[in-house]
């Protein structure tokens, strides 16, 4: 900002009466400056102010369809947008946090000096909103009212990011107020550039750069919401940093609630890499839901209480179908406010998508333009009607099973963690640690997944993923996984730690069923409240066959034989320490690492080989 332009000035000679009233009603310099700056860099024709009201919301739905960002579809409320055949994934690449001299954020993630990287994207920025609306809302990460709100300002030119975070995130217009003029906001600014038949032309000047010290992220030349819509994983960065400062945690974690016996609920968080069934088992049948994606864990009164970070879901589109996902499909065939991207509008005026379990056309429109079956791209391949990575954004209260809480201003008080990843023949359907840090260290701290072949062209090479946290981490490995055990150490009554898998196999074919896993979840509910026992093994305790034969009659109306239980529980030692051994060299060169990891890691293969000397390589639950 200039020194000689005044920030209300500027700011006035380009905000309708209505919208200059609206921001100077927040009462914030700081907020002033931030807008101003932005409008005198990027260089809008004018500036809309978008408050809580739902006459502001419509204005941007609606605005969204008239400049053809989106386009309404069949059904009442839906709508449908596409980004550009080259802008259809978070860009991991061009997203980089801006360090200073002499920082050190680890050697897994991507930084880039602060005073190269600020001028580059402030270059990208530079009169990018001429001819456009400059878009300025609020929004609050967390239930309003509550310790958890976090506020966020947004800047965008793009009415499709303002729609979808409008749906995604509780509004934060009133939230801003009790601020009372301080500088504790998180900071966004996005703009998709030059546009070419409405998707982003300069996509290799795509970049999304984080600054960690004033806490704001700018995207440049990008409309995929994973790279625009700034409060998700953008502002989960932002948080991770925050929260890593004042105590409390920040986590890649679903928010589930389990009915138990007497009516009881019983909450519980989940990490699961992509494709290990986070989504499934957020959506569990017969179960609740709080969140898919993120949550926030805050210590109050020695308790552990969880909220999600959002309101809605932006999820992957890709084999939803009336079978497997009721709840889901029935929001995204009901009217109601939906926007899907990246899918197949066909003559219809309805969207289609890879998976659904209907007959799909074989013409249409999608985010390679005109489309029909055979279609190619530049290089040969061939074109589905769909994107792989396409999405629906919906609000979590619309589903049939959202659980009463989510937005309670206190959360919910969470009695289990639960980890998991993909993982062909070492870990067993679901184990649980003896305590809090065994389970952080030796399941959050060594999640491995498998790749499958549909994601990677390669299957079976296993991937590290820290908690499933590791894409998104703003401060080194070591220190985050302190953060997690000094938490932990705050609490009277610390979450169980379990880790599942649902990816056992045996001769290429897996060994547990689609719906297993709520067998597992309802074990570790009835361990929760000291209703089971378990078997104690090297690696932490499993469960009885009694116990699981009667949950699979009464869960799923399944014989659950002897057979079953010895091939999906048997310890298979061999794999357990040469996963050991991956998990040491990954943190071996990493900074701050807690002392306690090495130890428990020798203490674990201690008991795994005295195991192996007296019982041999593969040990039988039912020997135990």
């Amino acid at each position: 900002m200039s020194s000689t332009t005044d920030p209300k000035v500027l700011l006035q000679s380009k905000m309708s009466e209505e919208s200059f009233a609206k921001i100077t009603a927040l009462k914030n310099p700081h907020l002033i400056e931030f807008v101003a700056e932005f409008a005198e860099l990027c260089n809008p024709d004018n500036i809309f102010v978008c408050g809580d009201s739902a006459e502001d919301k419509s204005l941007i739905r609606q605005t969204s369809i008239e400049k053809g960002e989106e386009r309404a579809l069949a059904t009442e409320g839906h709508t449908i947008h596409f980004d550009g055949p080259k802008d259809q994934a978070r860009d991991k690449a061009n997203t980089k946090y801006l360090v200073g001299k002499g920082v050190n954020l680890g050697q897994r993630i991507k930084s880039v000096d602060k005073e190269e990287g600020t001028a580059e994207v402030l270059g990208n920025l530079k009169n990018s909103m001429e001819g456009k609306t400059m878009i300025v809302a609020f929004y609050c990460l967390g239930p309003v009212n509550s310790d958890f709100s976090l506020s966020c300002a947004q800047i965008t030119d793009s009415y499709y990011v303002a729609h979808s975070e409008n749906i995604l995130y509780r509004p934060g217009y009133e939230q801003f107020k009790k601020l009372n003029g301080s500088d504790n906001f998180f900071r966004f600014v996005h703009s998709a550039g030059e546009l070419e038949n409405g998707v982003c032309k300069n996509v290799d000047k795509r970049r999304v750069y984080i600054n960690l010290d004033d806490n704001i992220i700018y995207s440049t030349n990008t409309q995929y919401a994973g790279n625009t819509v700034g409060l998700k994983k953008l502002a989960m960065r932002l948080a991770l940093n925050k929260c890593k400062n004042e105590g409390w945690l920040t986590e890649h974690m679903f928010v589930l609630g389990v009915n138990g016996k007497g009516g009881r609920k019983t909450y519980f968080t989940g990490a699961f890499p992509s494709a290990c069934g986070k989504t499934s088992t957020a959506m569990l049948k017969d179960e609740t839901i709080i969140g898919d994606d993120i949550a926030y864990i805050r210590e109050r009164n020695g308790v552990a209480y969880a909220a999600n970070v959002e309101k809605g879901i932006f999820g992957i589109i890709q084999d939803v179908s009336c079978k497997d996902d009721p709840e889901i499909w029935k929001v995204l065939n009901i009217p109601g406010e939906v926007i899907f991207s990246n899918v197949l509008l066909a003559e219809d005026n309805n969207p289609y998508w890879l998976g659904m379990g209907v007959e799909t056309p074989k013409k249409g429109i999608n985010y390679s333009g005109e489309w029909e079956e055979g279609k190619t791209d530049e290089d040969g391949n061939e074109l589905t009607l769909a994107h792989k990575n396409a999405r629906y954004t919906i609000e979590i209260d619309k589903l049939d099973n959202c659980d009463e809480n989510l937005n309670n201003p206190e959360g919910v008080p969470v009695s289990g963690f639960i980890y998991g990843g993909r993982d062909s023949d070492t870990s067993v359907p679901v184990v649980e640690a003896f305590d809090f840090a065994h389970g952080i260290l030796t399941m959050g701290a060594s999640i491995e997944s498998e790749t499958t072949a549909a994601t990677l062209g390669k299957a079976g090479v296993r991937t590290f993923n820290l908690m499933s946290i590791l894409d998104f981490l703003s401060y080194p490995m070591g220190e985050y996984i302190q953060n997690n055990l000094d938490f932990g150490a705050k609490l009277d009554n610390a979450p169980k730690v379990f880790n599942v898998n649902y990816f056992q196999k045996k001769d290429g074919k897996y060994l547990t069923g689609m719906h297993d896993k709520r067998v597992w979840v309802k074990w570790m509910e009835l361990r929760v409240h000291g209703d089971a026992e378990a078997i104690e093994t090297p690696v932490g305790y499993i469960p009885k066959y009694e116990d699981l034969k009667r949950l699979f009659k009464d869960v799923l109306d399944k014989v659950y034989t002897e057979e079953d239980y010895v091939e999906q529980f048997t310890i298979r030692i061999p794999e357990l320490l040469a996963k050991t051994d991956r998990i040491r060299e990954i943190y071996k060169d990493e900074v701050n690492v807690p002392a306690e990891f090495s130890q428990l890691l020798d203490v674990q293969e201690a008991k795994l080989k005295e195991f192996q000397e007296s019982k041999g390589d593969y040990v039988s639950p039912l020997s135990l």
